[in-house]
């Protein structure tokens, strides 16, 4: 197997300026929902943050997304993961939703900004109580000496909570990130695809420009 010889032509369709919303979460929300309809994946929610540390060192993660309205793009964690350590000391982050059936990318650049826990309380009582467990079991990130020892953990909790409700963890949260700039990738034949950059202006409306493939 060369791997210089695996390629495909991207052929459904092209994306031109008259076809985007002027306020690009109106567009993310049209192409998620097409995405969705697709049925191409088990998890079109499915995004990969990138965060820095504080060396430079980016790291990269699949999350699901779980909210989007005006104010940005939601997700949940554990507030001692990699993740969660590292937007303590630089909150830039990127999220990139790869839509490779439908031939589609986009890529949000923003800041994370921690949610307050009420909104955190409400996604999680809203969890299947075998992930709210699992968030309790959990030390993300952390090392476990085998895959027994994290069972036993699990089924430590499963007894402990098995009455009434399972509390929210003091070390569980969420992240709304704030978009500054939001690229809409479409494939295109011969390579030539579309790429569209929406950047937020000082006064909250969003400047749209193409981008060379």
């Amino acid at each position: 197997m060369k791997l210089e010889d695996i390629r495909r032509e991207y052929t459904q369709g092209g994306l031109q300026r008259d076809m985007l919303a002027d306020d690009p979460i109106v567009q993310f929300e049209a192409w998620l929902k097409q995405a969705v309809e697709a049925k191409f994946s088990d998890d079109p929610t499915a995004m990969v943050v990138a965060t820095v540390d504080e060396t430079g060192q980016p790291s990269q993660r699949i999350v699901l997304l779980k909210h989007l309205d005006e104010n940005g793009f939601v997700f949940f964690t554990n507030t001692g993961s990699r993740k969660a350590q590292e937007l303590k000391t630089n909150n830039k982050i990127s999220l990139h939703f790869p839509w490779h059936a439908i031939e589609r990318q986009v890529i949000v650049y923003g800041e994370a900004k921690p949610l307050p826990t009420s909104a955190v309380a409400k996604y999680f009582l809203s969890r299947p109580k075998e992930s709210q467990l699992a968030a309790w079991a959990s030390q993300q990130s952390r090392p476990v000496s085998s895959r027994q020892a994290l069972m036993q953990t699990f089924n430590s909790m499963k007894s402990k909570f098995a009455k009434g409700d399972i509390p929210l963890p003091d070390f569980w949260g969420g992240y709304c990130v704030e978009p500054t700039k939001i690229e809409f990738w479409q494939g295109g034949e011969h390579r030539l695809h579309d790429r569209f950059m929406y950047v937020k202006q000082a006064d909250g409306s969003w400047a749209i420009e193409r981008l060379n493939p």
